[in-house]
């Protein structure tokens, strides 16, 4: 429906007492412009017809010429908003009518039943959007957020523009079908072409940190310019699905990116890091700062089971994924029943500490689209709380003989999770062990808790209640100049990134740490092939200690003598081990008629393949740039 036919139904479905001043397309979302703003917000039923009948969601907001100016709206929002909320700060944003309001604790601002909110959009005819003040310092988190605020114009332009298309006419459907341009048969730089005769979308774009020659998505195998691409679709934040977006914006895609709010952000403070490690390292980042800029200007947020267009034939909903924070299952209905897909993205079925675990029920699904990072024989993860007792035991005969335990891990999941079972352990026992967190762990944990919502209840609440485990005084930031001290002087736990000691201060930590027989090195999470940390732990499962392997060092290779103790205690993983796997497979509903494994090493993904291949299912590992035909 073209923008005039949508606004002039939308008039003589409303009363003209709700003088509607402009109906306005942006991103996939509907605006009501009124001079009535009170009559829209007091008669709910009035919106719920209209989002009945467009089956769209409908956002009201007050015409400019009504709005109060800011100060005094400041003023009023102040009053209402009682003091204990901590209110922060404050924006007002003339391009689109909103007000911005960070607090500490937004539930006083929201009101009981929303009744604060509806007095400041009736009384200052702006309309409140709240952020939550995180518990630490997040400098990515501020950036963001002040680049939302500064370059509101170009992105209120940006989303008509979206809009413009996605509300276009489509042509009927013929065909579609998916593309991996990497992450199959592989783990890393995960990116998939979604097509149809009217859209072309990419699911993940990543990089393989792990890889020099393989390190990026194939995007010069695809026929057609950057910016033809209708959209780019986030499961999460980790670099292998999300790191080389900035490039794309880089070199012509002037598209949107639509993820959940949490992996916007946390994508943002992983990028920044990358570009800083490799440039220390004297390598050339594929993209820089400006360059991520331009992904947070072009990012459209959606929550848990928003149902979203995001071409004028498809339509996504972001589910829980129960990886990393934020981290979705995205479920795609193409066309009105033509088909639809889901596409994991790295899952987790199975208990954590943090989340809850992936959902299994969904409303039509065709293909399915699975990882399959632990979809080996071999790969069954052991009891967590054997995992937990193991990691809470290593740690204490380590220390007891004068060492410390260096822990590599990912700054976004596993940091979180491993200090959750210290901070507990530390809360119900006697414990004056420093736990160090270096590299962006502190600021990772922080942006957990601007998002409490999207982790368990039992975090929920502890966060609320200013109770944040991330909080911990047995958890110390690291002062970068204290790092030769911390390695030497023993006696203590070191969280430190990257998670499989391909760069950053883990790896800092390893060589000073190595030779000493009193330390040990846990690996918690998975270690991709080709990883320093995949060759350390094959060291340890090989009882290989007293060994030496070629490091790099100022440029240099050297020879690294490991005397160390090498421990890998699984269990603490965000994926699905092979059980898991299975299981979310057998419960998954409705059943689909066709299986894809990806994100997997070529014999796990095989393997995996072929023990779901049952009866009539179509089940394939396909390979890169394989484009399999969906429908």
């Amino acid at each position: 429906m073209e923008l005039s036919s949508l606004e002039a139904r939308i008039k003589e479905m409303l009363p003209k007492e709700a003088e509607i001043s402009k109906v306005s397309l942006e991103g996939s979302e509907i605006v009501v412009y009124s001079k009535n703003l009170d009559l829209l917000l007091e008669d709910e039923n009035l919106l719920r017809a209209l989002a009945a009948e467009f089956k769209k969601r409908i956002h009201v907001r007050a015409d400019p010429s009504t709005r109060m100016p800011a100060e005094k709206a400041k003023e009023i929002i102040l009053k209402l908003v009682p003091e204990e909320a901590e209110v922060s700060n404050i924006y007002f944003v003339p391009e689109n009518g909103k007000v911005y309001i960070e607090a500490r604790r937004l539930g006083l601002v929201i009101g009981k039943h929303g009744q604060t909110l509806k007095e400041i959009a009736s009384k200052t005819k702006w309309v409140p959007e709240l952020w939550r003040v995180p518990t630490g310092s997040s400098p990515a988190l501020t950036g963001v957020r002040h680049t939302l605020i500064k370059h509101a114009k170009e992105i209120q332009k940006f989303l008509k523009k979206t809009g413009e298309k996605v509300y276009s006419e489509a042509k009927p459907l013929q065909w579609s079908r998916l593309t991996p341009l990497g992450g199959a048969r592989e783990v890393g730089r995960s990116a998939f072409l979604l097509e149809t005769n009217n859209s072309k979308i990419l699911l993940d774009c990543g990089i393989n940190v792990a890889s020099r020659d393989r390190a990026y998505p194939m995007l010069d195998s695809i026929s057609f310019p950057l910016d033809e691409l209708d959209a780019v679709v986030i499961s999460h934040a980790h670099l292998d699905h999300i790191g080389f977006i900035p490039y794309l914006y880089k070199y012509g895609y002037d598209g949107p990116t639509y993820c959940t709010p949490p992996t916007r952000d946390l994508g943002v403070l992983l990028m920044m890091d990358y570009i800083e490690v490799l440039m220390r390292e004297g390598r050339d980042p594929p993209y820089g700062k400006d360059d991520i800029k331009e992904f947070v200007k072009h990012c459209i947020t959606k929550d848990y089971g928003e149902v979203t267009d995001i071409t004028p034939d498809m339509r996504i909903t972001f589910h829980n994924a129960g990886h990393i924070l934020g981290s979705a299952a995205v479920h795609i209905h193409i066309g009105q029943g033509f088909h639809n897909l889901l596409y994991t993205g790295d899952f987790k079925f199975g208990y954590t500490r943090l989340f809850d675990m992936i959902e299994t029920r969904y409303p039509r699904l065709e293909t399915l689209i699975m990882e399959s990072t632990y979809g080996g024989p071999q790969d069954i993860q052991p009891p967590r709380y054997t995992s937990e007792k193991m990691l809470i035991q290593t740690i204490l005969e380590t220390v007891d003989k004068g060492g410390s335990v260096l822990i590599p891990v990912f700054s976004i999941g596993r940091a979180q999770e491993i200090m959750l079972v210290l901070e507990e352990y530390a809360r119900n026992n006697e414990w004056d062990i420093p736990v160090y967190l270096d590299g962006m762990i502190k600021e990772a944990s922080a942006i957990h808790t601007a998002y409490p919502e999207y982790m368990k209840r039992a975090i929920q609440r502890r966060i609320l209640h200013d109770d944040s485990p991330f909080d911990s005084e047995i958890f110390i930031e690291v002062d970068k100049s204290k790092r030769d001290q911390i390695a030497e002087e023993g006696y203590s736990v070191i969280l430190a990134p990257s998670g499989m000691l391909t760069g950053g201060p883990s790896v800092e930590y390893f060589k000073k740490m190595a030779e000493n027989e009193k330390n040990t090195i846990i690996f918690v999470g998975y270690q991709s092939e080709g990883s320093l940390g995949r060759r350390v732990q094959t060291i340890g499962l090989t009882n290989g200690q007293g060994k030496e392997i070629p490091i790099n060092e100022d440029g240099k290779t050297v020879a690294l003598k490991i005397n160390m103790r090498i421990e890998t205690i699984e269990g603490f993983s965000g994926h699905a081990d092979r059980n898991q796997l299975i299981s979310f497979f057998k419960k998954v509903t409705p059943r689909p008629q066709k299986v894809l494994v990806v994100h997997g090493e070529e014999k796990k993904a095989l393997a995996l393949s072929r023990t779901l291949s049952r009866g009539r299912l179509e089940v394939d590992a396909p390979r890169i740039l394989d484009s399999v035909r969906l429908r």
